[in-house]
């Protein structure tokens, strides 16, 4: 059994900015500050990470403010996602979903920075949640390096009769963390350059694979070693 991790911005899908957009709105009304995102690089990063990192930029103090800050982010996430003409699924990726679904010996999972309601959010507005019944989020950890162990537990849980370890797991990303993840814990890499990481660039983090997106179906599959 081998169970396949999905990053999802850049990987699976572009939100057309709405994720940068509600994550900004949500700064604009709970402290009046405008563009507070403006400069911060979020490639590869937790949500929890990003928004701490505006906090501290802005010098606010976490003080619970969390809480209320991501119900904010998620209402104009919902908004954005529901309105946003510039949303797109990257090349290939309803395919891939699919050819891999019905694969006996391969399992779906997340591996993404999205805290999980956000997540959601995001894959239902192209009808991918059903691709994926678990994973690990954002929400679940600041640190992305952590989160493999975490969606490997889940899997576990769901599928206590199979024996799989870190070794069996494939994290499909756009970014250096998403394969410096992998690679912490001894799981498979592939690398894809539909994010703003050029394919030179994901070549030297040594990823096991790298393409320069998922439009051709079976090199995509074949990049997974299955």
């Amino acid at each position: 059994m081998k169970l396949v991790l999905f990053d999802i911005d850049g990987t699976l899908l572009d939100s057309g900015g709405a994720g940068s957009g509600a994550l900004n709105a949500a700064f604009l009304r709970m402290f009046s500050i405008g563009n507070a995102f403006q400069g911060i690089s979020m490639a590869g990063k937790t949500d929890t990470e990003i928004i701490r990192e505006a906090l501290d930029r802005h010098g606010i103090a976490l003080d619970g403010q969390m809480p209320r800050l991501t119900s904010l982010y998620l209402e104009h996430l919902r908004e954005g996602m529901d309105k946003n003409p510039r949303k797109r699924l990257k090349p290939g990726v309803r395919e891939a979903l699919n050819a891999l679904s019905i694969m006996g010996n391969v399992a779906l999972g997340l591996l993404t920075g999205n805290i999980e309601e956000g997540a959601k959010i995001k894959l239902a507005s192209f009808g991918l949640n059903g691709y994926f019944p678990a994973g690990a989020f954002g929400s679940d950890n600041a640190d992305r390096n952590v989160l493999l162990p975490i969606a490997l537990a889940r899997f576990r849980l769901r599928h206590p009769e199979a024996d799989l370890a870190a070794g069996s797991c494939i994290v499909v990303g756009d970014t250096p963390r998403d394969v410096e993840c992998a690679k912490l814990h001894g799981a498979r890499s592939v690398a894809v350059a539909t994010g703003r990481y050029t394919a030179a660039e994901l070549l030297a983090t040594r990823a096991d694979a790298v393409l320069s997106d998922m439009s051709d179906t079976a090199s995509f599959l074949r990049s997974l070693n299955l």
